[in-house]
């Protein structure tokens, strides 16, 4: 049975704390660190590290352990969302793993984090006691400059950990645990610095679209909610930001289905409202990993636009059109055997590896 985590550090500029939070995870046996993502102006790095599930539990522990160590969220500023030195901290079922599964084990780990570290925890996704903190835009709302008075009150008291603001929670912050299905994350690279269009761009398109404009009061629903206009994508979530490591504005999302939305799907629309604003996609990146399917339906898609047939294309080739057609490498090398889950784990022969541990 495997596990994967993928925890999201508020560092991503001191290569020093991201050294020695990797060198955490690396020393442990029966888990492997299979990707490294950090991000200059978001402030933050994501690892990708899978394994057998007290493994992985135990790396992912002793990662939050360092980075409350070495990580002052007083002092952290990026462009990202974020609540805590380590922000958020989710558990994926893999190989023979279920999700029933992997939320024990993340509201174990959640306990002993809490207990042991003294850093406040949500359970969010699957593990959440709280139907609301399922969502994760719930589980930060107010982000870190929030904590002091959301923790202490009945709606935000943490699942488990302190619910007092002290000096220790102020540099740790607060951080969600929790079990989900495998999230591909991409930005799309626009040719413009606008912050505003690449908002209204992730407003457009996201799931959740954005609040009906009204001229008098806002329109409510039958809930009594904020009625909303949706965006044309689902399973995505979506937020615009500038960059200022490449100097251009992004449109950052979180694909939560890829059978629900492929990555080419996502691509070509939001290429299609970008278009409406007057302005381009000039490229993506995925940060982190990504399925090897999802490029290879990207390519038979692309090839297929092309009036060529899929069917007479190898693997490797399916690949290679999917990173060209989006134009995966713009920002930086889009390496196969560096990105595709399926790559990493063959390469680094991890469930033969650890089925003998």
């Amino acid at each position: 049975m495997l596990l994967e985590c993928v925890p999201n550090f508020s560092e991503g500029r001191d290569f020093d704390i991201i050294r020695q939070i990797c060198n955490e995870v690396e020393r442990l046996a029966g888990v492997k660190l299979l990707n490294v993502d950090s991000g200059y102006s978001a402030n933050r790095t994501v690892l990708t590290f899978a394994g057998n599930p007290e493994a992985v539990c135990e790396a992912a522990f002793r990662a939050m352990q360092k980075a409350g160590e070495l990580i002052d969220m007083s002092k952290h500023c990026g462009t990202h969302p974020r609540t805590g030195a380590t922000d958020v901290c989710p558990l994926i079922p893999l190989d023979g793993a279920s999700m029933e599964e992997a939320v024990i084990y993340a509201r174990k780990l959640a306990e002993k984090v809490g207990v042991e570290l003294g850093i406040p925890v949500y359970c969010y996704e699957a593990a959440a006691f709280d139907l609301r903190r399922k969502n994760l835009a719930y589980c930060r709302r107010g982000e870190y400059e929030g904590l002091k008075t959301r923790i202490s009150s009945e709606e935000g008291k943490p699942d488990f950990g302190p619910s007092v603001f002290d000096e220790r929670i102020a540099r740790t912050g607060l951080t969600s645990i929790g079990a989900r299905d495998f999230l591909l994350a991409v930005n799309f690279n626009l040719n413009t610095t606008s912050a505003k269009l690449a908002k209204a761009i992730a407003l457009d398109v996201r799931e959740k679209g954005r609040i009906k404009p009204s001229a008098g009061e806002i329109s409510k629903d039958a809930d009594e909610k904020p009625a909303r206009i949706p965006g044309s994508l689902k399973a995505t979530k979506a937020i615009g930001w500038y960059i200022d490591e490449y100097g251009i504005a992004q449109v950052s999302m979180n694909i939560t289905d890829l059978a629900v939305c492929p990555l080419h799907v996502a691509f070509d629309e939001v290429c299609r409202k970008a278009n409406e604003r007057g302005v381009r996609v000039t490229g993506a990146e995925i940060v982190g990993l990504t399925p090897k399917q999802a490029l290879m339906e990207a390519g038979k898609h692309y090839l297929s636009n092309r009036n060529e047939k899929p069917s007479s294309a190898s693997e490797e080739e399916l690949i290679r059109i999917a990173i060209e057609s989006m134009r995966l490498d713009e920002l930086r090398p889009f390496v196969p055997d560096e990105k595709l889950i399926e790559y990493l784990l063959e390469n680094n022969s991890l469930i033969k590896r650890i089925s003998t541990n």
